[in-house]
C-alpha cells in the first residue's frame, strides 16, 4: 500500500505542502522567542513596553473597524439593491464590484491622496474657493478608514449579493403585506435572514483591514499615525534590525487575524436555513419615487468608488508635472510620462518579474492544490485532513507577517535564494496556497466518485484517471483559481516590500518608490499601464475560462 504512486504523490505534496506552510512560521516563532541561542521574551518587552504602544493598538482596532464598518454598510446596501429592488444602472453593479478588483491597493490610496490631500488634493483645490484650503485631510486615521473601505466595499458587496440570491425573499413579502414598513421589514425580516452571512463578512473586512499595509504606509505615516503593519515595516528598516522586535509585533498581529478567521469559519459554517428544496424567484420592490434617488446614490458610488481614482491617474499620467486642472494644464498633456517611464532601467524589469511571478505563482498553486484537494476528499488516506489544515494555515498569517517570517528563513538558510526572484515566488505561492486549495476542493467535491471508479474499473491507473478524468472536469475551477491568484500576485506589495532587493523590484514595488521620490507623473504612467494589463490578462484568461467550460458540457 505504501508503495502505491497515489500514496507516495501524498505524501509528497503534504511534504511540499507542509514546508511552504509551516516552516516560515516556524522560524517566525523562533527568532521571536530567542536572542543568541537562549530563551528570550526581550522582543516583546521592546515591542510593547514602547509608551505607544497603546496608541498603535487603539489606531489598528479603529482603523479594522472603521473600514469594516463602511465597506459592509456600503457593499450590504449595494446587494440588497440590486437584489431585492427594481434599482436601475444594474449594469453599473458589475463594473463597480470587478474594476477595483483589479485597481492594486497602492494604486487606489496614492489616487486618493491626489484627490484628497490638504495640499495638492483637486478636491481640495476645487472646494477651496466655498470652504478654504485642506477642507479634506487624507492624511489620517479618517481617511485611512476611508479609502480602505471603499476599496474593500466591492469584496462586501459580492460577498452579500450571495447570501441575498440564497435566501428565500416570501418572508418579506409576507412581511410587507402584514402591513410593517419596508425599513421595519428590512430590519427586522432581511437582516436576520443573513445575519450568518454578515457576521462572518464583518470579520473577513476586519481581518483584512487589520493587516493592509499600503494604506497605513502611505496614510498614516506622513503624520505618524501607526498601525501593526506600518509600525513592523519601520522597526524592520531601522539600523540596527530588531528582529526579536519586529517578531513581537508581527506574533501579536497574528493572534489578532487567527482569532478573526476562526471566528469568520465558525459564522461562515452557521445558515438561517431559508433554503429549500422549492426553487423561488423574487418580485422586485418598487422603489416608486425613491427610484430615481437610489439611481443617483448608485451612480455617485461608481464615480467615487471607480471614475474618480481611474481618471485622477490618467489625468497626472499625462502632464509634465502635477497640478491643478486648468487651459494650461490640458494644452500640456502629453504621452512624454509613458515614454519617460520604461526609460528607467528597472521598470521593464519590474514588469517582466510582475508577469513571471504571478503566472508563475498561480501555476504552481493550482499545480500543488489540484493534488492536494485529490488528496484531501477523494484519496480515503488516513490522516488526509491534516494537509486541508497545514494548505490553509497561511490564511491567517498577515502578508507583511509572511514576508517577515520567510526573511527569517532565508536568512539563515544555506539555500542561496535571499536577494533572488525566488524568495519573492516562494512568498507568493505560500500566501496564496489557501486560495488555490478552496478554489480546487470546491471544484473537486462537484464530481462525482462514480467516474473514477468507471476508469479504474477499466484498468485505468491513478495517473490516467487523474490526467485524462477529474483535470478535464474541474477545469473550469482551476483556471479561476488561476486567474484570481495571478492577479493578486501580480499587485502584491505586502510581502513583496521586506523581501526584494535592487534588480529584483516588481511593479507595485517600482510605484512604492517612484512616489516615495515623487515622480507622480511617470508613477501614474506606470499604474495605468498596470491595471490596464491586469485588465487584458483578467480579459484573456476568462475567454480561456470560459472556453474550457464549454469544452465540459
Amino acid at each position: 500500500m505504501a508503495l502505491q504512486p497515489r500514496t507516495l504523490v501524498a505524501v509528497a505534496i503534504t511534504l511540499v505542502v507542509g514546508y511552504l506552510a509551516m516552516v516560515p512560521l516556524g522560524y517566525l516563532l523562533y527568532t521571536t522567542f530567542t536572542e543568541g541561542s537562549s530563551f528570550s521574551l526581550g522582543g516583546f518587552e521592546r515591542a510593547y513596553g514602547n509608551s505607544r504602544i497603546g496608541e498603535l493598538v487603539g489606531n489598528s482596532l479603529w482603523f479594522a473597524v472603521g473600514s469594516a464598518a463602511l465597506s459592509l454598510s456600503v457593499g450590504t446596501a449595494l446587494a440588497y439593491f440590486n437584489v431585492r429592488t427594481n434599482v436601475p444602472f444594474k449594469g453599473l453593479f458589475f463594473a463597480a464590484s470587478i474594476i477595483p478588483l483589479i485597481i492594486p491597493g497602492i494604486l487606489y490610496t496614492i489616487a486618493w491622496i491626489f484627490l484628497a490631500s490638504p495640499e495638492i488634493g483637486l478636491i481640495n483645490s476645487t472646494l477651496e474657493p466655498i470652504f478654504g484650503p485642506g477642507t479634506f485631510n487624507i492624511f489620517t486615521v479618517w481617511g485611512m478608514i476611508w479609502v480602505e473601505g471603499l476599496h474593500l466595499s466591492p469584496i462586501a458587496f459580492l460577498f452579500m449579493v450571495a447570501a441575498f440570491r440564497s435566501t428565500d425573499p416570501s418572508l418579506e413579502e409576507s412581511s410587507l403585506m402584514s402591513g410593517a414598513t419596508r425599513v421595519q421589514t428590512f430590519r427586522r425580516v432581511t437582516i436576520p435572514l443573513v445575519k450568518p452571512a454578515l457576521l462572518a463578512a464583518t470579520l473577513i473586512m476586519f481581518v483584512r483591514s487589520l493587516e493592509s499595509f499600503e494604506v497605513p504606509a502611505l496614510l498614516g505615516l506622513q503624520n505618524g499615525t501607526y498601525v501593526f503593519t506600518s509600525r513592523i515595516y519601520e522597526v524592520l528598516r531601522t539600523f540596527p534590525t530588531d528582529f526579536a522586535g519586529a517578531g513581537a509585533l508581527a506574533v501579536g498581529l497574528l493572534l489578532v487575524a487567527a482569532l478573526g478567521i476562526y471566528l469568520s469559519n465558525i459564522l461562515g459554517g452557521k445558515h438561517g436555513g431559508t433554503i429549500t428544496g422549492k426553487g423561488f424567484r423574487p418580485n422586485p420592490i418598487d422603489l416608486g419615487k425613491w427610484r430615481p434617488v437610489v439611481g443617483v446614490g448608485i451612480v455617485l458610488y461608481f464615480t467615487v468608488t471607480v471614475l474618480l481614482p481611474l481618471i485622477v491617474l490618467l489625468y497626472t499620467a499625462l502632464l509634465p508635472y502635477y497640478r491643478s486642472p486648468s487651459v494650461d494644464a490640458f494644452q500640456s498633456m502629453s504621452f512624454d510620462n509613458f515614454v519617460k517611464v520604461f526609460e528607467i532601467p528597472s521598470i521593464p524589469t519590474a514588469l517582466q518579474n510582475s508577469l513571471v511571478l504571478g503566472a508563475g505563482s498561480a501555476t504552481i498553486v493550482m499545480a500543488l492544490t489540484a493534488i492536494a484537494a485529490w488528496v484531501v476528499i477523494r484519496s480515503g488516506i488516513p490522516g488526509r485532513q491534516l494537509l486541508d489544515h497545514i494548505a490553509f494555515a497561511p490564511l491567517v498569517i498577515p502578508g507583511l507577517v509572511l514576508g517577515v517570517a520567510i526573511s527569517f528563513v532565508y536568512l539563515r538558510s544555506p539555500i542561496p535564494i535571499y536577494g533572488t526572484i525566488f524568495i519573492l515566488l516562494i512568498a507568493y505561492c505560500t500566501r496564496y496556497l489557501p486560495y488555490g486549495m478552496r478554489y480546487a476542493a470546491t471544484g473537486m467535491q462537484t464530481i462525482s466518485a462514480e467516474l473514477e471508479e468507471s476508469a479504474q474499473v477499466s484498468g485505468a491507473s491513478w495517473w490516467h484517471v487523474f490526467r485524462r478524468v477529474l483535470l478535464p472536469l474541474i477545469a473550469p475551477a482551476l483556471v479561476a483559481g488561476w486567474i484570481y491568484i495571478f492577479v493578486v500576485s501580480f499587485r502584491e506589495l505586502s510581502s513583496s516590500i521586506l523581501l526584494y532587493t535592487p534588480g529584483n523590484e516588481v511593479l507595485s514595488i517600482s510605484i512604492f518608490e517612484l512616489y516615495s521620490n515623487a515622480r507622480f507623473g511617470e508613477l501614474s504612467a506606470l499604474g495605468v499601464v498596470m491595471v490596464l494589463v491586469l485588465a487584458v490578462m483578467v480579459s484573456i484568461a476568462y475567454k480561456v475560462g470560459a472556453s474550457v467550460g464549454l469544452k465540459q458540457d
